[in-house]
């Protein structure tokens, strides 16, 4: 079943890797607003979920959020985290900075040991604002599914400019200020084998992920159903194998079944 999440607030959910997270969606509530439009997306395909409704305002989503927090304040429960997600990608947002501004700020009011994460594609982080806003948040979370191109236009199918190499050159410009997320599965995709557990996959993702440096790697396979259905999880046994070449690096790696 495909998820398209409400907005500007949801939750809060239990995250697999977050806990307690309390959900920011800056997209439509009635569709899916994405510069990648990956095979494995719990929202659905793009073109299935075309959103007809506005983006939501950089105050429509400070009121909500500050009364959706104030709530939370007097009938619980407190949040671990507050988790820029939804139905597309955050940081496509023309206020994004500003909104991440507002979110510090009233989560320091509200919670301030609650962390702010991003979940990003890392389309936008050659902008810098967009970088600059990352730069501020507790969990900047990158996503680099591998480092080969055509699989990369294959399962997460960027719909505009798309440059592994210079991706790769903004995440290093973080200084490990930041998280790298990896999906791993396996499977085909019209008649394309798409498992990249291997180490024609694994170890060229390895060497460009101790460039980068980042302070957390977190690995995970397919959760919820897909919007394609031959896609298939990556095994423990797949996944522990790699988790545990990240830690011969010394990062550290949290690793999601």
């Amino acid at each position: 079943m495909t998820v398209i999440y409400p907005s500007p607030i949801f939750g809060p959910v239990h995250s697999r890797r977050l806990g307690v997270s309390l959900g920011i969606n800056l997209l439509p509530e009635d569709g899916k607003v994405c510069s990648f439009d990956c095979i494995y997306c719990e929202c659905g395909f793009n073109a299935d979920h075309r959103a007809k409704k506005p983006l939501p305002t950089r105050e429509e989503v400070r009121t909500a959020l500050e009364a959706r927090l104030r709530d939370m304040q007097q009938n619980g429960p407190k949040p671990d985290v507050l988790t820029f997600a939804g139905n597309g990608e955050p940081t496509a947002h023309p206020h994004f900075p500003e909104i991440i501004e507002d979110t510090l700020a009233l989560r320091d009011k509200y919670f301030p040991n609650a962390k702010v994460s991003v979940l990003s594609n890392s389309t936008f982080i050659h902008r810098p604002a967009v970088f600059d806003a990352l730069n501020k948040i507790d969990n900047n979370i990158l996503k680099l599914d591998t480092v080969d191109e055509e699989y990369i236009r294959t399962v997460d199918r960027p719909n505009a400019h798309y440059s592994l190499a210079e991706i790769i050159e903004h995440m290093k410009a973080f200084k490990g200020n930041c998280i790298i997320q990896t999906m791993f599965m396996k499977g085909s995709y019209q008649g394309k084998d798409v498992d990249n557990t291997s180490d024609k996959y694994v170890l060229p993702w390895l060497e460009a992920v101790k460039e980068i440096n980042p302070r957390q790697v977190m690995i995970y396979t397919i959760d919820r159903e897909t919007p394609d259905h031959d896609l298939c999880k990556a095994t423990h046994e797949e996944l522990d194998r790699i988790a545990t070449l990240i830690k011969e690096t010394g990062i550290p790696v949290s690793v999601s079944y």
